[in-house]
């Protein structure tokens, strides 16, 4: 996977009030700012949760395939949180916000009930991945929303960084997609008689 990096030849994110606006109205500016830093930091909170989520997850997929794909995310997630962690240095943000990201907390804990109510296997592997790719739209809404705020608040540099990580997070969602298909085909295998009397 590719790695992101700021750029360290970089002296000021255009200078100016840490964030460098473009904008001429203080309060206006002052106001998306605060959107922006309440979203770096809901951001931050729930890469940290998924750090601790994804050994879980991957343990509990029977999927060799998915396993990886678990693995691998875990890496992406660290590097991604680091990059974080740069630019809330670079623009003088606390990490902390006023509370973790509630969006997060629910989505792990779905993924967290679907290993406790299903045994090892195809079927739990279809819900994981389910599960899995909620995770992902999250993130990539989050950082589509970061990419387009630090544009306009004219972090041109930092908003390059949240373009590459919302890259990676397609991608994962896309690799996911792909082992859904051989992961809901065993499944509909092992059910199919059942379904056969089912229906």
């Amino acid at each position: 996977m590719a790695t992101t990096t700021l750029n360290s030849t970089e002296t000021t994110e255009k200078s100016g009030d840490q964030f460098g606006l473009r904008t001429k109205n203080k309060s206006g500016k002052e106001s998306l700012k605060k959107v922006f830093e309440e979203l770096l930091q809901d951001t931050y909170s729930a890469e940290q949760q998924l750090i601790k989520a994804l050994p879980e997850m991957a343990k509990a997929a029977y999927n060799e395939g998915l396993q990886e794909a678990f693995e691998t995310h875990l890496q992406e997630t660290e590097k991604q949180a680091q990059h974080l962690e740069k630019i809330f240095d670079r623009l003088h943000v606390e990490k902390e916000g006023k509370s973790p990201c509630k969006a997060m907390e629910g989505l792990i804990k779905e993924s967290q009930d679907i290993i406790k109510e299903h045994t090892v296997g195809n079927f739990r592997d279809t819900a994981l991945i389910i599960a899995a790719q909620k995770v992902e739209h999250y993130e990539i809404a989050s950082y589509g929303s970061l990419v387009e705020l630090a544009d306009v608040l004219g972090l041109d540099n930092i908003a390059d960084v949240f373009e590459r990580i919302l890259e990676e997070e397609k991608n994962t969602d896309e690799l996911l997609s792909d082992i859904a298909q051989d992961v809901n085909d065993e499944a509909y295998e092992e059910s199919d008689s059942e379904l056969e009397l089912s229906y």
